[in-house]
């Protein structure tokens, strides 16, 4: 089956799929919004750019691609974006609740949470996706054209809140840098929101390999590293808290936190671009590029649960008892 770019040139998109665009526009009920089926068709391409970047792909694929994405969300993000009255009111309506409720969420995470800094956080949201400052053009530019629809529109609100109150601890360097979209639970679980349908074919694949990536990387910590993880994101330790265990200050572990998030992405970065070998009945793991390390921590950031209790208790296995040796 042939191959072709994203883009080939401007306006090439909504032109050579224009059926395609048209049965979707269709599916996601964007009539609903009065939403031109152009102002669609340049969030699905921006989605697919998204995607594929600048690799091949087939029309099936293409397709393929574009029938997983929550089409429904990504036709009220439209909406909202381009000003559409009725489709605010829609997201006043059914997702202000839930923007207050990630906001507590996030804010319990960071130690520092009350009802009225949630409301205020969340808030701050709605300037930015209502678009009030204006683009090179002199357009209105909406936070909601970064929404590609490849998790749901309330997991990308979460992870946009939870980045939010990072960029804000950075600036006021009150607390310890998180990694980005990281959201952490009173179960032990790092997770945004509990497992959705796949997004595209290789996403469950990406996500077990991460899995095993990462279980892997915590495995191999030393055990006082361990300890640090479990306080801070299972047991929710402030760092001071941890600081008086360690006999250490907060910034020393703050530091050490810091640390250890970089050497696990970069452990499991190496993981995953040098692949493995058949294992106790498990097929070979193929190495992965660029790209495709790239999407894998995208899908682990938008919609993933990841059981950290279990993986912080599990010790690295000795070196006569690793697969091979």
């Amino acid at each position: 089956m042939p191959k072709q770019a994203p883009i080939a040139t401007p306006g090439g998109f909504l032109t050579q799929h224009a059926p395609l665009i048209r049965k979707l526009h269709a599916h996601a009920r964007c009539a609903d919004w009065g939403l031109p089926e152009q102002d669609f068709g340049e969030a699905l391409e921006r989605s697919a750019g998204k995607r594929f970047g600048t690799a091949s792909y087939s029309p099936g694929q293409l397709e393929e691609y574009l029938k997983s994405l929550h089409l429904e969300d990504l036709a009220l993000a439209c909406a909202c974006a381009a000003g559409i009255e009725s489709a605010w009111e829609y997201f006043i309506a059914n997702f202000r609740g839930g923007l207050h409720a990630a906001a507590g969420a996030v804010l319990r995470a960071s130690g520092s949470a009350d009802d009225a800094r949630a409301g205020e956080l969340a808030d701050s949201l709605y300037a930015e996706l209502y678009g009030i400052r204006a683009d090179e053009d002199g357009r209105r530019k909406s936070l909601f054209v970064y929404f590609h629809g490849r998790s749901k529109l309330s997991t990308w609100l979460r992870a946009v809140l939870a980045q939010r109150q990072v960029d804000l601890f950075r600036a006021s360097a009150k607390t310890v840098s998180l990694e980005d979209g990281e959201e952490r639970e009173s179960s032990g679980q790092v997770s945004i929101a509990p497992a959705q349908a796949p997004l595209d074919p290789s996403r469950e694949k990406y996500l077990a390999r991460f899995d095993r990536a990462l279980s892997e990387a915590l495995a191999g910590l030393a055990p006082r590293d361990r300890m640090i993880l479990a306080c801070y994101y299972v047991d929710q330790s402030t760092l001071a808290e941890i600081g008086r265990i360690l006999h250490e200050h907060e910034s020393t572990v703050s530091r050490q936190l810091e640390r250890l998030r970089r050497g696990l992405r970069d452990s499991v970065t190496q993981a995953l671009r040098q692949g493995a070998p058949a294992v106790d009945g498990r097929g070979a793991e193929p190495a992965l590029d660029a790209a495709q390390i790239a999407l894998a921590f995208e899908y682990a950031q938008e919609d993933w649960a990841f059981d950290l209790t279990k993986a912080l208790s599990t010790a690295a296995p000795k070196p006569r008892d690793r697969p091979g040796e």
